[in-house]
Formats: C-alpha cells, sequence, structure tokens
C-alpha cells in the first residue's frame, strides 16, 4: 500500500443526527480510515454558531486547527445550510497552510448566493476569472480538486468556473444491518399491522419540501379496500435546514393534516433514530414512498438507504431526471409533484402488484450495490494519491479520474486502479 495520507476534512457544525452533510462527513472519515487514509473531521464552529460575528473567528479557528495538523490535503464539505447561510467559511483558502491542496466537495450548488442581491452581471466575470465563486466563495475557485455528488453539479461548476469536477457518488445513509426475515416479522408484531396489511415507509429528514404533506393527503385513497394500511415516517424533524421551532411547527401540521384526513390512527412518526432500529423498520415495510416537491436522484442518501435495503420505491421526478436512476426498473414514477391524488396511483399500483414489487426489490439491491462507502473511500483515496504524488502531467491524470468516476458504473474501484496506472489515458471534450 502506498504511504499513509493524511487529510483534515473541514465541516460544519451540525451534529450528524441533524445534518445530512454531517451525517456524510462521519461516515467518510470512518470509511477512509478503512482505506487507509487518516482523516481528521475539522468543525468550523460549534452547533451553537448562529449569529453572522460568531462565524469569522469560527473560520478562523478553523483554519489555526488545520495549520495544526499539517495535513497531505485539506478537504472542505460544502453545503450553504451548513454553514447556517453564512459566507464567510468561504475565505478560508487563504488562511490553509500554503502549498497544501484545497479539494472541495459540493453538496448543494446553483441556487445561491452570498450576498444575494448582487446581480449576475457582477458574479460571471468574477466567476470565469477564478477569482470568486457566488456560493462557496474562495473555496471552488482555489481548489485543486472539485468533487460532487451528481453529474447535475458538474456541469454548473464548468459552467461558471471553466473547470470539470469530478462526481463521486453518494453511499447509503443507512446500510442494510441485516436479519431481514426477523426484522420484518418483529416489527410488524410491535406495530400491530396484521399479515397481509401493506407498510408504507418514508426515509429522511421531515422537511416541507419532501412532500409529507402529499403523501399524508394521499393516505384515505390508499385505504380504501386497504383498511389496514399503515404509514411510517421515519426521521427527524430539527436538523440545520429545519430549526427546532420550526421543526416543532411543522410536526404539529402533519399530525393536523392526518387528524383532519382521518388518518392519525394510520400514521407514525417515529422521530430519529439509530441506524440499527431505522434497517429494522426498513425490512419491515412493503414500499418506500418519497414524494420530494423537487423530484429525487440518486443524490439523495435517503433513496440509496431504501434501495440497499432491497425496497421498491415510489419517487417524483425532477424537471432533469437522473440518468443514474432508472425510472420503472429500480423506483415506481409517481407522476406528478405536490399531488396526493399521483402519490396514491403510483404507491396503489405498486401495492397491488407483488411480483412488480419483487423485480424492483432486485433492482433496487442491484443498483445500492454500485453506492457503497468502501468504494466512496476508494476513489476518495485515488483523488488524494493524485493531488499527492508526482506533478508533472496532473491535469491529465484528473481527467483521466474524472473518467474512471464519472463513466458507466461498474466496479468502481477496479476502474480507479485501472486509470490510475495508465495516466496516458484521456478525457475528450474537456477543455480543463
Amino acid at each position: 500500500m502506498a504511504r499513509g495520507i493524511r487529510v483534515a476534512v473541514v465541516h460544519g457544525p451540525g451534529p450528524a443526527h441533524r445534518d445530512g452533510v454531517g451525517d456524510y462527513v462521519e461516515r467518510l472519515v470512518g470509511a477512509l480510515g478503512g482505506a487507509g487514509v487518516d482523516a481528521v473531521g475539522v468543525p468550523v464552529g460549534t452547533p451553537d454558531t448562529r449569529s453572522p460575528r460568531q462565524w469569522l473567528p469560527a473560520t478562523l479557528a478553523a483554519a489555526r486547527r488545520v495549520r495544526r495538523l499539517r495535513p497531505d490535503v485539506v478537504h472542505v464539505q460544502f453545503a450553504p445550510s451548513a454553514y447556517r447561510f453564512s459566507g464567510l467559511p468561504g475565505l478560508l483558502p487563504p488562511l490553509l497552510p500554503a502549498g497544501t491542496p484545497l479539494v472541495t466537495t459540493l453538496h448543494e450548488y446553483g441556487w445561491w448566493a452570498a450576498p444575494g442581491w448582487v446581480p449576475d452581471a457582477v458574479w460571471w466575470p468574477l466567476e470565469r476569472a477564478r477569482l470568486w465563486d457566488r456560493e462557496t466563495g474562495r473555496l471552488v475557485p482555489a481548489s485543486a480538486l472539485v468533487v460532487v455528488t451528481n453529474a447535475a453539479h458538474a456541469r454548473q461548476v464548468h459552467g461558471r468556473i471553466g473547470t470539470p469536477a469530478v462526481e463521486v457518488p453518494l453511499a447509503p445513509n443507512v446500510v442494510d444491518h441485516g436479519g431481514g426475515a426477523r426484522a420484518r416479522a418483529r416489527v410488524r408484531r410491535e406495530l400491530g399491522v396484521r399479515p397481509g396489511d401493506p407498510l408504507l415507509a418514508f426515509f429522511g429528514f421531515v422537511h416541507p419540501v419532501k412532500g409529507v404533506r402529499q403523501l399524508v393527503e394521499a393516505l384515505p385513497a390508499l385505504r380504501s379496500g386497504r383498511p389496514g394500511l399503515r404509514l411510517l415516517v421515519v426521521g427527524g424533524f430539527t436538523s440545520q435546514a429545519l430549526p427546532e421551532a420550526e421543526a416543532r411547527a411543522f410536526r404539529a401540521e402533519l399530525e393536523a393534516l392526518a387528524a383532519r384526513h382521518g388518518v392519525a390512527d394510520t400514521v407514525t412518526f417515529t422521530g430519529h433514530l439509530p441506524a440499527s432500529r431505522v434497517s429494522e423498520l426498513l425490512h419491515a415495510a412493503d414500499a418506500g414512498v418519497l414524494p420530494f416537491t423537487a423530484g429525487v436522484t440518486t443524490k439523495s442518501g435517503a433513496l440509496l438507504t431504501m434501495l440497499a435495503h432491497g425496497l421498491p420505491v415510489a419517487v417524483t421526478v425532477p424537471d432533469e431526471p437522473d440518468p443514474a436512476l432508472p425510472l420503472g426498473e429500480a423506483v415506481a414514477v409517481i407522476r406528478a409533484r405536490r399531488d396526493a391524488a399521483a402519490v396514491a396511483r403510483a404507491v396503489g399500483a405498486l401495492l397491488d402488484d407483488p411480483d412488480l414489487r419483487r423485480r424492483m426489490g432486485g433492482a433496487a439491491r442491484r443498483l445500492a450495490a454500485r453506492h457503497s462507502w468502501p468504494e466512496v473511500a476508494t476513489a476518495h483515496r485515488a483523488l488524494y494519491e493524485t493531488l499527492t504524488g508526482p506533478r508533472p502531467d496532473l491535469p491529465r491524470r484528473l481527467r483521466t479520474l474524472c473518467e474512471a468516476l464519472t463513466g458507466p458504473r461498474g466496479d468502481l474501484s477496479h476502474r480507479l486502479r485501472s486509470s490510475y496506472a495508465d495516466p496516458r489515458r484521456d478525457l475528450p471534450g474537456h477543455d480543463g
């Protein structure tokens, strides 16, 4: 094995149970350890960091800690919500150790600006000159490598900054803990679900953009002819994006909505649960439902979690469908967003066809097998080695890794090893 690499993973202050990026960082750091990378998490601020006055000292303190670590690579995990929509963490690059490669992973991109009142005509020349990015400040322009989790973000980065980004797919938030048949029987007994009665599951942070309102509104139609149907809403409400007071209000709204539609006894809101319990509940379900108001892609760790449990899932589709998500094969399609009747039709068809559920469950597991934490860690290690190894022809080697990561899915780690070993290969069609 090549020499050890030390990486400072800079991230927002949100704990894993309240922040999707925080959860990702916790799992990534653990997986990198298994891949022989010494990854050290460096939070910017604390969970109490909220006011604008606190973000500058928090950013300075994080930079000081990074300098003390003397890492081989600094890897910043970026999402506006992870830093509570402060632009100040975008000032990190000049504060970091000189000469140390910077990598930035974009978990959210393409919809925000700091400050928001600056017109596009001002941003464009700054971005094309790689002086400043409207969302990430100096992070993306100063990065030796930009990592994205989906092709749409890669296109946006290239369009703005003029440089290719490397796509490293996400992995499930919760892996399959096993014992599926036993867990299914036990959980259904605990919930009082009779044999043959359908059990639906939603999983993930319960936010207004997740379409849970429409899912609750679909329940009366779904219970027609299926009086024993139950719904588990598995996940917490409070997060970086939905503070505690707003989360309480939204939960009360959903509970009142369920009561108004006469389905209060049908819905169970579990709140945040340990991963092992989430796995048990997903094994107990007959189908998953993710009716996101913007549509679902493989960028969703919640979707990947359901697929990893072999669960057939009904999903809404974004305006630009994800080519990595085979609609109608691994997932059932809800034909309209923000539409309770469309949710009822898609989920009802899934519940009425056991053969379809079995086929989709098998396809779900096959798709999820391409998204694993060991694969993600292997991809990251290869990127770090590219930045810390011999440096002649670095742009060509980075383009080669782009090809390995964004080509047709398969044995990702094998393709990474092969492409990294042969830097003569090149990516067509990229100008960076």
